[in-house]
């Protein structure tokens, strides 16, 4: 039986990276259970089960999501192959890409924002507002810029 694609090495590492990213942006742990060295994999399921919707997209122009936990994927309405891969401001309607595109820039500069709220899309086309979300910059162990993150706090149908 194949292993969960959110269990592969590639995304353990990349979440790794998730929450030390989140720790040195917040100074506090993106997961409540979080334990001090936790093994990739355990952190891994912990973030992929956490209730609390999570994305992230490589760097770049028009960055690709490369990440997004279950709760992320039920709220889009997506599978993880349908959403890992897709140009993450496909999350947005049109109409609010550049505001959204504005929040990660100023993200970017500032290496993370807090209490970001914006409209958001569904694969039906179902629109939703996004509260007290987090975005922070993803660094990677050489200290290069890999993408941003992004943690929802709530969201309300619209």
């Amino acid at each position: 039986m194949a292993e969960a694609p959110w269990l592969s090495s590639e995304k353990q590492e990349l979440v790794n990276l998730l929450l030390i990213s989140h720790q040195q942006a917040f100074n506090y742990p993106l997961l409540a259970c979080e334990r001090r060295q936790p093994s990739q994999r355990l952190a891994s399921q912990e973030l992929f089960a956490s209730r609390q919707p999570v994305l992230a997209h490589s760097d770049g122009h028009d960055p690709n999501l490369n990440y997004a936990n279950a709760a992320a994927l039920q709220l889009w309405g997506r599978r993880w192959a349908e959403m890992v891969g897709m140009p993450s401001r496909l999350t947005a309607p049109t109409s609010e890409q550049d505001a959204r595109a504005n929040a990660l820039d100023k993200a970017l500069q500032q290496d993370a924002i807090k209490d970001y709220q914006g409209i958001r899309i569904n694969h039906e086309g179902r629109r939703f507002l996004i509260k007290n979300a987090r975005i922070w910059t993803l660094w990677n162990q050489e200290g290069l810029r890999i993408g941003q993150a992004a943690a929802i706090g709530s969201w309300y149908w619209l």
